[in-house]
C-alpha cells in the first residue's frame, strides 16, 4: 500500500513518558510555546516565546491584553505546551507544564528577563509574565523496541 510521503502508519511507535527534569531541559531548548487559559470560562491558546530560568516558564505580554490584564494579576492556572515533532519520520516530544501565571513585579527581576527574551511580535511587550510549575509532564515518541532490534520479533 502506498502511504505518498508519509511513513507507512503501522510502522510502531511507542511513547515515552519523560522525567520532569528531562522534559523542562527539552522546553528550554526551543523558543516558541503556546499559553493555555480560561477566557469566558472556555479554554484559550496564544502562541508566544518564552524562556526557561530557575525552572520556571517566562514570556513576555503588551500591556492591556488578556494575559496582561486579566490571566496574569489574578494569579490564574495556565498550561504551557512546546513540541518538537518531525513529521517525516513520526518521531519527536512534547512539554506540558501545569501552573500559576504571575506578573513579575520587581522591577530589576522583569528588566533581566527583557534583556533575555526578545519578543516575536512588534508593541511594547513591557508585562513579564512567569509562569510557576506544579505539574510538569513530558512525552517523547521514539520508534518500538522491536523497530531498532531492541526487543524480541
Amino acid at each position: 500500500m502506498y502511504y505518498g510521503d508519509w511513513p507507512d502508519p503501522m510502522t510502531a511507535r511507542e511513547l515515552r513518558e519523560l522525567p520532569e527534569a528531562e522534559a523542562l531541559r527539552l522546553l528550554a531548548g526551543v523558543p516558541l510555546g503556546r499559553i493555555v487559559f480560561t477566557r469566558h470560562a472556555l479554554p484559550a491558546i496564544r502562541p508566544v516565546n518564552h524562556l526557561v530560568a530557575g525552572g520556571h516558564i517566562v514570556i513576555r505580554s503588551n500591556p492591556g491584553t488578556i494575559l496582561s490584564t486579566e490571566v496574569a494579576p489574578a494569579g490564574a492556572v495556565v498550561a504551557y505546551e512546546a513540541d518538537a515533532l518531525d513529521m517525516e519520520r513520526h518521531l519527536g516530544w512534547s512539554v506540558i507544564v501545569t501552573g500559576v501565571a504571575r506578573l513579575v513585579s520587581d522591577p530589576a527581576e522583569a528588566a533581566a528577563f527583557k534583556s533575555r527574551l526578545r519578543p516575536w511580535v512588534a508593541g511594547e511587550m513591557d508585562q513579564v509574565i512567569r509562569i510557576s510549575p506544579e505539574i510538569v509532564t513530558g512525552f517523547e515518541l521514539v520508534p518500538a523496541a522491536a523497530e531498532t532490534g531492541a526487543g524480541s520479533r
